[in-house]
């Protein structure tokens, strides 16, 4: 179940997120809405949270020189919020992020961007070394307002079974 309620008391009740391991199915695909539209303020805070200090992210007059003439979005930014977009439909419920992989930066993204994101179900199995858990790997893919692709990676996390009798 991606989006949900429970009772917790009378006339009271509490949204569930996410999905359990039965819930993936290889070839599945979930687009995550909303969008965000990055703006100069997030890729300035972002890039001095993160000591990033290439002009290219901050310096309009030295990123006006480049073949963007313009900055550029730091990537670890986009990473970082496209990872965010797929969390409460894919990983909401994982019990630990366990890597990600192939990740490949496939157009530049700009101030005044909106990213959507969406992830393909690549595998699952059964963990080996944790009864009632399993591993996930998902394709996450950040798309632009123009529907072209500037982010992709592999990303594998550990989640629980509803039912840790289940199997594959």
């Amino acid at each position: 179940m991606t989006y949900g309620t429970e009772k917790v008391g009378p006339n009271r009740y509490r949204e569930k997120l996410g999905r359990d391991y039965e819930d993936f199915q290889v070839g599945d695909v979930y687009e995550h809405r909303p969008g965000r539209t990055l703006m100069q303020a997030d890729n300035t805070w972002f890039t001095l949270l993160t000591m990033n200090t290439h002009p290219v992210h901050f310096d309009l007059n030295f990123a006006s020189q480049t073949e963007f003439e313009k900055p550029l979005m730091n990537s670890t930014l986009t990473l970082a919020l496209v990872t965010g977009m797929s969390v409460s439909d894919t990983s909401q419920r994982a019990i630990a992020n366990l890597g990600w992989d192939k990740v490949r930066l496939l157009a530049p993204v700009f101030d005044g961007d909106t990213l959507y994101a969406e992830s393909e179900v690549l595998s699952k199995r059964l963990s080996r070394s944790r009864p009632g858990q399993g591993i996930v790997t998902i394709k996450t893919t950040g798309i632009n307002q123009h529907d072209v692709a500037v982010i992709s990676f592999e990303r594998s996390f550990l989640i629980a079974q509803q039912d840790s009798s289940a199997s594959d």
